[in-house]
């Protein structure tokens, strides 16, 4: 189902998806997709939370700073992407208990985790898992879903040097929410 939904949208665009075209895709009936998704948001919502899982452990750049830099941009640039926000919007969206939320957040906080442990076991000092989460992702996600400004437009955005400026901005907010959580 989730390849189906790929697919088409690769083919269609997401606004040419309709229950039916999946379901054919995939070679079930239409009401096999509303037994186990509800409706087509829901089965989106579901494709969209893994699209969202990263894909491997987090780079070893040598040191917590350097490792949760380098995490904390790479995470807001391909959240803030096209397809970051599509993703996000379409997890929210098909999810009325919030459970596809709590998975993405769980998602981030593997990856953060990740990172203290490696930084814990070279006997670096690293904060609790929440405050990272607190001052690093949440002003993240905050930025992307309420108030985008060019520290959150990526690539595709912008084209040029405005494209080149905004790369630029979008590290530089990265790196300043590490260097708020982990001063000095």
């Amino acid at each position: 189902m989730h390849r189906a939904v790929q697919e088409l949208t690769a083919e269609l665009g997401r606004d040419g998806l309709t229950v039916p075209l999946v379901a054919a895709r995939a070679g079930v009936t239409p009401s096999t997709v509303y037994r186990r998704w509800g409706d087509l948001q829901e089965l989106l919502s579901d494709v969209a939370v893994e699209r969202l899982r990263p894909e491997g452990a987090p780079e070893d750049h040598g040191s917590l700073r350097a490792d949760l830099g380098a995490w904390a941009e790479q995470f807001l640039e391909e959240m803030a992407s096209a397809a970051g926000r599509a993703y996000t919007r379409d997890a929210l969206a098909g999810d009325p208990d919030g459970g596809n939320a709590g998975q993405c957040s769980e998602y981030a906080a593997e990856q953060v985790r990740i990172l203290l442990e490696r930084a814990a076991g070279r006997g670096e000092a690293v904060p609790e898992l929440e405050k990272v989460m607190d001052v690093v992702v949440a002003p993240v996600m905050y930025r992307i879903l309420f108030r985008p400004g060019p520290e959150t437009t990526v690539g595709e955005e912008k084209t040029g040097a405005a494209g080149a400026a905004g790369s630029g901005a979008v590290a530089d907010y990265a790196r300043r929410l590490v260097e708020r959580l982990l001063p000095g």
